[in-house]
């Protein structure tokens, strides 16, 4: 007497379909789950007995086998309690086979019977529509996440009566009480109105810098006094950036799902989201972190998106050091004792930081009181090798009382930052990447005219640019190429991607 029922386990946002075998064997009664599992599933023994005996369904008095395959790959969490019931009830012979098949089960259990939402349910109906199985039964409270996956076929089912019944079971009766318990969803939190660009009052040089980095996809860091509006300008970035295509929405939707700050009811993220995460956060709190499999951090919740670090020089060093190698693949790869685990990490860093630890250096009245030192090993806390990342780096001076009126409004730049992705993307149809800050070196110096090149090639020369700098400033060139719409960087361009680049030593 053997039941099946099929669900997916999660390893990062990649999804793989499981097979669930329950055997019931003439024996002493008891309960095994076998197939890799962690503590949490092991407990599922206990969450779907009480869930079938309480929803009125007789338990089988016999040894209970059940088998999660592949037996090879590790499993976790509570997302495969709906399966295991079903398959018990299958193999018991209480819900007919004929309709489990092709089905696809995701869903924690209850004690009474109602199916818990879980996380992650986004990227498991879309693993499923992937491998053949769009026929998904999901938890009524993840309905509306599960409805955003296309192709998907979401069945949403409140309690294991119910689902026992519309399996064919007639003689299960789900209570009304237990319905109307299980449809209930948490309350989304209201979405930070970050403002319109045309609310910062004067800093030309300073829009104009995070025009070219919303049109390139580059990396951004702003010096300058308190109160000069790095803050401001950092938060209208995500604003001018163009909608998120629909793989880039998927992922990033995936990401928020197993975080757990999905809004389902807003539909796919399709904006770019934004993520302030304060100075004291850990490390875990930025790369991700956990357990056993490692949950997303900070910059995967920006993938796509763009990552705010204020204060720049007050995160710990080992916390700016962990977000190198994503800067370059776009991917965090975390490991854990349980396994290792991949998540999407492709954002905009835009880093914000004062002079010197009082910040009045360069300030509007001058009354810096620190010491050259203190001031060296203040800035001193963003390294090289990361500072080496950031396409462009400026300094935002204070505004003055001749700065009343505002520029233009977030919609007009917007519509040139799209223009110029445009630009860049049916340059870049034929390659891997769409985004000239995504461009290799290689491909840069093979494009770019060699006469443009000279003043770059001399400042590498001096030992004032890096290799790995010299490509970030041709990436910024033919951002400034694609803002002006021709179809090369000109020495100008050059140029002043350098000034944008090296904060005025070009």
């Amino acid at each position: 007497m053997i039941g099946r029922a099929r669900a997916v386990v999660l390893t990062g946002i990649a999804g793989t379909l499981i097979d669930i075998e329950a055997h019931l064997a003439a024996s002493l009664p008891a309960f095994t789950i076998v197939g890799l599992p962690d503590a949490s599933l092991q407990e599922a023994r206990d969450r779907v007995r009480a869930a079938v005996t309480n929803s009125g369904l007789a338990w089988p008095q016999r040894r209970l086998t059940v088998n999660l395959t592949p037996a090879s790959l590790p499993k976790s969490g509570s997302v495969t309690d709906v399966g295991i019931a079903v398959a018990v009830l299958s193999a018991a012979g209480l819900v007919n086979a004929a309709a489990v098949a092709d089905t696809v089960f995701v869903g924690e259990l209850g004690l009474d019977g109602r199916l818990r939402p879980v996380r992650g349910v986004l990227p498991a109906v879309a693993a499923a529509v992937a491998q053949g199985s769009p026929r998904v039964v999901v938890p009524a409270g993840n309905a509306d996440e599960a409805r955003l996956v296309p192709g998907a076929e979401v069945r949403a089912v409140a309690t294991l009566a119910q689902l026992a019944r519309e399996l064919g079971n007639e003689d299960a009766v789900p209570t009304a009480r237990a319905v109307v318990r299980a449809v209930e969803a948490p309350v989304p939190e209201p979405v930070a109105d970050v403002g319109d660009l045309s609310e910062v009052r004067g800093q030309s040089e300073a829009r104009f810098a995070l025009e070219v980095a919303a049109a390139g996809g580059h990396h951004l860091l702003m010096v300058g006094p308190p109160g000069a509006g790095k803050t401001m300008l950092a938060s209208r970035l995500p604003g001018i950036l163009p909608d998120l295509d629909t793989e880039e929405a998927l992922a990033a939707t995936s990401v928020h799902s197993l975080a757990g700050t999905l809004q389902a009811q807003a539909g796919l993220m399709v904006r770019p989201p934004f993520e302030a995460p304060h100075h004291s956060a850990s490390a875990a709190a930025i790369v991700g972190g956990g357990t056993n499999l490692a949950r997303p951090g900070a910059i995967s919740r920006a993938h796509g998106g763009v990552l705010f670090l204020d204060e720049a020089p007050e995160f710990p060093a080992h916390v700016l050091q962990t977000l190198r190698q994503p800067l370059e693949s776009g991917r965090i790869v975390l490991h854990r004792a349980y396994g290792a685990v991949a998540y999407p990490a492709r954002f905009q860093l835009v880093l914000a930081a004062n002079p010197c630890p009082c910040g009045g250096f360069h300030g509007p009245r001058a009354e810096c009181v620190c010491s050259a030192v203190a001031r060296r090993r203040y800035f001193g806390r963003l390294s090289g090798p990361l500072l080496d990342r950031v396409d462009i780096q400026l300094d935002v001076r204070p505004v003055g009382r001749g700065d009343a009126a505002g520029g233009e409004s977030t919609a007009t730049v917007r519509a040139r930052v799209a223009a110029a992705r445009e630009r860049a993307r049916a340059r870049f149809a034929q390659q891997t990447w769409q985004a000239n800050a995504q461009a290799p070196g290689s491909w840069l110096r093979e494009h770019t005219p060699a006469a443009v090149m000279q003043p770059v090639a001399r400042a590498l020369d001096q030992g004032r640019l890096t290799a790995r700098g010299m490509d970030r400033i041709v990436r910024v060139a033919w951002t400034l190429a694609d803002l002006a719409d021709v179809a090369h960087p000109t020495a100008d361009h050059v140029a002043q991607a350098m000034t944008l680049r090296m904060r005025g030593q070009a």
